[in-house]
């Protein structure tokens, strides 16, 4: 349908079908947005003598159900009058803008027209607030079905004027009415009381509780006011809690209201002279409802906990206490809570500041941390105050038996609110305290839960880690040097049967690999992408001229493909387990990413350093001659690219080189030998006699030839040759024409071509190792 034809068919009273095909209820974003492009097309006004005012007067049953004299709304049709109202008050808005701007005839038509839509506005709106409050109150009789509409007439409030004494003191009734309402619950088979919604907010659900504030701040616009009225209602509400004779609704309730109050203020000083102040606040509503046994009760606590901490100007040293002991020992729901209060709190206060309020002295400035400390969750004292938060909340990562619920937006978990917290912290400037060793492990973490097959069914942290994984690598070098030092721990971590990992079924294993490899190559599309940086793109933008001249120059092979190929290099040939199946595979693996990474012209000393690594990686993947055919080719490429290609690097930069690059030093590189073309052919065994030979022309050496068939590999590998020897050897132990043919063509072709001089220092070191995998 063409989008006229679309406007056309749900203009004017048929949006409200449109509405409830979309099912607002579920999806009230995408509704506001389909009336929004409505209204910026012209094609949704309001039509003469509509308005909220018509649901005053009943006039028959057949479109809504009748309470008292007021006839209760659809939820589409409250969202349709909210957005509608909310429409002309900024139009009004702009148009009075324009008219104050302007001059003479223009603007009295701005003004004119700003005039005649606020006229409008109060025509749609309830006449008075006597009848905006019944409007409210007879939808919140209703039940917990009309919990929407009532919503979203609270928020048509915003456009109301209550600057009459009067109407502000109605509405104030109004709100205390609302804040004191007893929570929604239900009553199982049993008889126990169970709170309806997330049991931490108003209502029941966080819109309602933001819905209520934003119509008690309109009501209460003075300064300081709103904290007084509000105060005032928890004062009330927290009497029977400070006498230990209310139940868990009535501290849940007590401890929503606070947190309405906590979270809609923007300084303690406000709080200073209210009803409870936030030292009283403190010792004697959050403490004790922080102890108590029902869970939600707790975590409804926790949450005010953060907010108090998020508006002091230095963390209370008893709430950091409270919050660390919650995370550590309390319940799954209840650990998750304090998470992500102490997130919130370090990410905001900082971790040095967090630490510091519990008495934890500052590190020496000359200490560089690389690794966090392990801390056993399960075996912690509550008075263990000695070990940071950083390392607290990473411990979290470690222990393997939190449950949570995938219902819902299945957020409330310690994995998903580590890993959001902690991408934050690597994505923020405002840590120069923590080690950019410490944003390395962070990031292989970070990885490793990405790619985790016990985290798959978290959606919520899946899409997180996947916007923030396509925006680190691109906003600094620092983070691509993370991506860089990050791929070898991940790699170990991730490689079953390796490094201490378990091992398992060959399903299991073949899966984890799998895995692994796909982290590798997520890490390899990392580093390669563009940096947003305006001194990138400058040298991105210079001609391969200007690059190649400046060739000694450049010294960010540790960001880039460059330094991750090395780092591949020296892993391969320092792994312990080369001659087990895991080991051949785990080599196999970081090969095949290796061949992938590309070396600028300008990075002459990696590219040297690399060319003398290249060896170690034929040495373990001999036996696969497709791979092998690739490193041949890899090292071609780095020997075109390098400026003298016949001197070696000293072992002095090399060595400095490996520093840079955070790799153990004394690795000696293998500059004498390069990659043969093609690993060993195995040893054929000689045909039957039945069978018929190729007829060959005699010679002289066929005889010696004969007899050098059966000498050990070994002792053939010793002297270097070129493909061409190499061809000859694998003719004469296949005995087979069709052997015969098939090396000699790749060799005629390749000499014929004139492409010796690429591969004229490739050997047949490797092959041997290829027979003997075999």
């Amino acid at each position: 349908m063409l989008k006229d034809q679309w406007l056309t068919k749900y203009c004017g009273g048929d949006v409200i079908a449109l509405l409830r095909f979309l099912d607002v209820e579920t999806y009230e974003s995408v509704g506001e947005s389909v009336m929004v492009v409505l209204l910026k097309d012209g094609a949704l006004r309001v039509q003469d003598g509509h308005s909220i005012r018509q649901y005053f007067a009943a006039n028959g049953e057949n479109e809504g159900e009748q309470v008292s004299n007021i006839q209760l709304m659809d939820a589409e049709v409250a969202l349709y009058w909210k957005i509608m109202c909310k429409n002309l008050q900024a139009e009004a808005q702009v148009k009075g803008s324009e008219a104050a701007t302007t001059t003479g005839a223009e603007a009295a038509v701005y003004a004119s027209e700003a005039s005649d839509t606020n006229d409008l506005l109060d025509n749609v709106l309830p006449s008075t607030i006597t009848d905006y409050v019944a409007l409210v109150k007879a939808h919140l009789s209703a039940g917990p079905n009309y919990q929407f509409t009532s919503r979203q007439l609270l928020l048509l409030g915003e456009m109301l004027e209550f600057s009459d004494t009067m109407n502000r003191k109605i509405a104030s009734s109004f709100l205390h009415e609302l804040l004191v309402r007893p929570l929604e619950h239900e009553v199982d088979d049993d008889g126990n009381q169970i709170a309806i919604g997330d049991g931490v907010s108003l209502g029941g659900d966080k819109e309602w509780a933001k819905a209520v504030a934003e119509l008690a701040k309109k009501v209460h616009s003075s300064v300081g006011e709103f904290e007084m009225v509000v105060s005032a209602v928890v004062e009330e509400l927290a009497i029977p809690c400070r006498e230990r004779t209310a139940d868990f609704m009535q501290w849940m309730h007590c401890l929503a209201v606070t947190g309405l109050l906590l979270e809609n203020t923007s300084t303690l000083r406000n709080l200073q002279v209210t009803a409870i102040g936030p030292s009283q606040l403190l010792h004697s509503l959050l403490l004790p409802a922080a102890k108590q046994n029902h869970v939600d009760v707790q975590r409804a606590a926790l949450r005010c906990l953060c907010l108090l901490g998020l508006l002091e100007n230095r963390p209370n040293a008893e709430l950091v206490k409270q919050l660390r002991v919650s995370f550590i020992n309390g319940p799954d729901l209840v650990s998750a809570m304090a998470c992500k209060s102490l997130i919130d709190l370090v990410t905001w206060h900082g971790p040095q500041e967090i630490d510091q309020a519990i008495g934890i002295e500052l590190p020496d400035p000359s200490y560089k941390k690389s690794q966090f400390t392990q801390v056993d969750l399960s075996e912690m004292n509550d008075d263990d105050l000695n070990i940071n938060v950083l390392d607290i909340l990473f411990s979290g990562f470690h222990k393997d038996d939190w449950e949570f619920s995938l219902e819902g937006d299945n957020h409330d978990n310690v994995p998903t609110i580590l890993g959001e917290g902690f991408a934050k912290i690597l994505l923020s400037e405002n840590f120069p305290s923590i080690p950019s060793d410490l944003h390395t492990v962070i990031l292989s973490q970070l990885i490793r839960l990405y790619f985790s097959e016990e985290t798959k069914e978290l959606e919520r942290l899946k899409q997180c880690l996947s916007v923030f994984f396509q925006h680190y690598p691109a906003l600094s070098d620092k983070h691509k040097s993370s991506i860089c030092s990050a791929f070898v721990p991940v790699m170990r971590a991730m490689w079953p049967g390796l490094y201490g990992n378990a091992g398992g079924s060959p399903h299991v294993i073949s899966k984890r690999r799998k895995l692994a490899v796909q982290a590798s190559r997520f890490m390899v599309q990392m580093v390669q992408t563009q940096l947003f940086s305006t001194e990138s793109m400058d040298q991105a933008s210079k001609s391969p001229e200007s690059v190649s001249g400046s060739a000694d120059v450049s010294n960010s092979f540790n960001i880039s493909e460059e330094g991750l190929a090395i780092r591949i290099a020296v892993e391969v040939a320092s792994c312990p387990d080369k001659k087990t199946a895991a080991g051949k595979a785990y080599a196999l693996a970081l090969c095949k990413v290796a061949v992938l990474l590309r070396f600028r012209q300008s990075e002459q000393k990696a590219i040297k350093c690399m060319r003398g690594l290249i060896n170690s990686l034929a040495a373990s993947v001999a036996s696969d001659k497709e791979l092998m055919k690739e490193l041949a080719q890899m090292a071609a490429r780095l020997r075109s690219l390098d400026a003298c290609p016949d001197k070696e690097l000293p072992q002095d930069e090399v060595e400095a080189i490996f520093k840079e690059l955070g790799l153990d030093g004394g690795f000696k590189l293998d500059t004498n030998q390069a990659v043969p073309l093609t690993p060993a052919v195995r040893p054929v065994r000689p045909p039957a006699p039945s069978r018929r030979r190729a007829r060959r022309a005699a010679s002289s050496s066929d005889e010696s030839d004969e007899n050098e068939v059966n000498l050990p590999a070994a002792s053939v590998n010793r002297v270097p040759a070129t493909p061409s020897m190499s061809a000859a050897r694998s003719q004469r132990a296949s005995k087979t024409a069709a052997l015969s043919k098939m090396s000699a063509k790749p060799t005629a072709t390749a000499a014929s071509s004139g492409e010796s001089d690429d591969q004229s220092d490739l050997t047949s070191d490797e092959d041997s190792s290829g027979e003997d995998s075999s």
